[in-house]
């Protein structure tokens, strides 16, 4: 089921009157080795990012600044989950349709992922992620 693949990792928070800091690192935090970060900035209003799955690619979503929506898919079911805190981040496991929209002013989405770039990974087309999704099942 969605809620027992998506899931919100909390991390460390140290709090200071001088400003806080969270941080997360491999094999502690992250339940991957991080082989790439992108991050997602100035987006105008009403636009969305994502809209796609990966096919052997897992990653960590984090609101930076800002918040957002992630639109989660596994084919079944969908969920709405908003970032907006810092200490939060959502991770997504190979195989989950994802979409990012509702970015507020100054919003930055900060990713990390287990594969470096490849425009292979990507699946864009929602119908074809379904039918993967449904001979992943049938497996």
């Amino acid at each position: 089921m969605l809620q027992d693949e998506v899931k919100i990792i909390s991390l460390p928070k140290i709090l200071d009157d001088r400003g806080n800091l969270s941080f997360f690192q491999n094999d502690d935090h992250i339940p991957f080795v991080i082989q790439r970060a992108y991050w997602i900035y100035d987006v105008p209003g009403g636009e969305h990012r994502g809209g796609h799955a990966y096919r052997d690619l897992q990653e960590v979503i984090v609101a930076l600044s800002g918040s957002f929506d992630v639109v989660v898919d596994d084919g079944k079911e969908k969920k709405v989950i908003t970032l907006n805190r810092s200490y939060n981040a959502l991770y997504i496991p190979k195989m989950i349709w994802r979409r990012m929209e509702n970015f507020s002013t100054n919003s930055l989405a900060f990713i990390v992922c287990d594969k470096q770039y490849d425009e292979g990974q990507y699946i864009r087309d929602y119908d074809t992620y379904r039918n993967l999704k449904a001979d992943e099942d049938d497996i």
